[in-house]
């Protein structure tokens, strides 16, 4: 097999990622039949598809999905800090996927290899944060007549192309993959609560029973963490914008408060808001000695990077992996994670594969339906068909051996009429 096109750190480490994106698939049993059938059908025969993903064992096999049913695919990495460089080889040497990723690259880039994934002329996007969206529309609009639509597979991602559809400017239909009932539950909750707090810990070594946790954002994600760490014995604090969400937090019996009240008594602060500058200069001068700081938001900007660096009169970098220590002028120190970036996937392998199976099913499952119904689509956010969702969660139920109960005749007819 001729080598797609790539630049990544060593295509030496393929043999260990076929190994990791093996161990992978073993949990990953919905999206395998998925693979499976698409095998056999094709659904995507003859379409180039561009993708700004995490390029992480679990990506592999949503890759090695849409390639069996057909699919051209060219990947660039979604965030800096969160590729596996093993995985991205495996990709190129062992799956003929064109991948222009690798872990630790600079902003410069990150931002040439999205340009370098659309020169493949795509007719579908898989987006993870509207990094992709957002260059083909600022950079080369020339393509967006030959692209017939996209996926969307994160709540930062989603806002933003509620924005551009807002303001007249998303030329494309693009699916919101995020906001399917089994994306939140399973991706966004259990899967972020989960992996934040292994790269917290990984990177740390903290024990967090008996500490404060500052959890800032109650959606899904927040919701997740804040539930594993008290699980883990942690006092949870949650900060929130969202009078409904804030409610929410009281209710299930959380600490509510400001960021500003928080920080005095926070040991361990964690974003995941979607939202920028949300630990701020007047946060970080008042934080205790010893502060973590991590972020599980899409993007570097929820803790503000250059007040920390204005701050600090000594930054010891990597006291630990993935982890800097930045020291202020009253001697105080706080250690920042993963750059700021997304601590899950920085110190952390990110969801577990068994959360991804869900999440990829539905985007391959997605994928499979814009590529046959584009042409019913205008330019704008989409949901995903209710039926995806449904038959995800059955697959998934079915391989559980979970049962559960179907509507008799007269129980759907009572549903559908209004008459008593």
């Amino acid at each position: 097999m001729t080598e797609p096109s790539h630049e990544v750190a060593d295509l030496g480490l393929a043999e260990a990622g076929v190994r990791r994106v093996d161990w992978a698939e073993r949990s990953m049993p919905v999206l395998r039949s998925v693979r499976e059938r698409f095998a056999l059908e094709r659904p995507l025969e003859g379409l180039r598809i561009a993708a700004c993903l995490h390029v992480t064992a679990e990506t592999a096999n949503l890759l090695r999905a849409l390639r069996a049913g057909g699919a051209e695919l060219a990947l660039a990495a979604s965030n800096p800090v969160s590729t596996q460089d093993d995985t991205a080889a495996a990709l190129v040497s062992e799956y003929g996927v064109s991948v222009h990723a690798w872990a630790g690259m600079d902003p410069v880039a990150y931002d040439r290899n999205l340009v370098t994934v659309l020169e493949t002329r795509p007719h579908l996007l898989l987006d993870d944060g509207c990094d992709l969206v957002n260059t083909v529309h600022s950079d080369r609009p020339d393509l967006l007549e030959g692209i017939l639509g996209g996926c969307e597979q994160t709540t930062t991602g989603v806002i933003r192309l509620r924005r551009m559809s807002a303001e007249g400017e998303l030329r494309l239909p693009m699916v919101a993959v995020n906001d399917t009932a089994t994306k939140r539950m399973f991706d966004n909750r259990y899967g972020t609560g989960q992996s934040t707090i292994d790269g917290i810990l990984r990177a740390t070594n903290a024990m967090l029973a008996g500490r404060t946790v500052v959890v800032a954002g109650f959606g899904y994600c927040g919701r997740g963490l804040a539930e594993r760490a008290r699980g883990m014995g942690a006092r949870v604090v949650v900060t929130e914008v969202d009078p409904v969400k804030a409610l929410d937090a009281v209710m299930q019996g959380y600490t509510v408060t400001t960021m500003a009240e928080a920080a005095p008594v926070g040991d361990v602060f964690v974003t995941v808001t979607g939202n920028r500058d949300v630990v701020g200069a007047e946060h970080l001068k008042r934080m205790k000695d010893g502060a973590i700081l991590a972020n599980s938001g899409h993007f570097d900007l929820e803790i503000d990077l250059d007040a920390l660096d204005g701050l600090a009169v000594t930054v010891n970098r990597g006291v630990r992996e993935q982890a800097d220590e930045y020291v202020f002028a009253d001697g105080r120190r706080v250690l920042l994670l993963s750059e700021g970036r997304l601590v899950n996937l920085g110190a952390a392998e990110g969801h577990p594969a068994a959360v991804m199976d869900l999440s990829f099913a539905v985007q391959a499952l997605t994928t499979e339906w814009l590529a046959r119904s584009h042409a019913d689509l205008a330019p704008g956010v989409v949901d995903v068909p209710a039926e995806t969702d449904t038959e995800v969660a059955r697959l998934e139920l079915a391989e559980l051996g979970v049962s559960i109960d179907a509507l008799t005749a007269g129980q759907e007819a009572y549903l559908s009429s209004w008459r008593p």
